[in-house]
């Protein structure tokens, strides 16, 4: 068998060990459900692993929803302050994407948002694969800042 038909983290882990398979985890209760989808065969590379660009942009669109309440109107992605990518997804995950207000400033907006995957063969249990703090800014028509009307979480 050649080494490129290997899954990559056989290439990286010491000879004669298992994967490390992230242990199960409970679904945030502090947080909103704001997205669920499934990663088709075209947002894969050709192991099966879904893209990060890919993920980078659900998290954007499920980090949004929460800001977009607040913003009542037009707003705009200004910095994603963190991203950590912790577990591969893989194609036929289920991806639930959760999020949560941290702070409403006067014009800009924080959000938290974490995404679990139910993996296909593991149905009704869930492993946290990335997490994300972003800023969204209230715009006006003409992409200027403006004051966010609903500044209470």
């Amino acid at each position: 068998m050649s080494h490129l038909s290997r899954d990559a983290s056989t290439l990286l882990r010491p000879p004669n060990t298992a994967p490390v398979i992230a242990p199960p985890e409970e679904l945030p209760v502090d947080h909103v459900l704001v997205l669920k989808v499934i990663p088709l065969p075209g947002d894969a590379n050709a192991n099966g692993d879904i893209f990060g660009g890919w993920v980078m942009a659900q998290m954007d669109l499920a980090g949004s929803v929460l800001p977009a309440r607040y913003a009542q109107g037009r707003m705009a992605t200004v910095a994603v302050n963190e991203f950590i990518f912790k577990q591969p997804v893989r194609v036929g995950d289920i991806l639930s994407f959760f999020a949560k207000m941290e702070r409403i400033g006067r014009t800009s907006m924080t959000v938290n948002v974490g995404v679990y995957a139910e993996r296909f063969a593991n149905q009704g249990t869930y492993i946290k694969v990335t997490e994300a703090r972003m800023t969204y800014v209230a715009i006006d028509d003409h992409g200027r800042p403006r004051p966010v009307p609903n500044t209470q979480i």
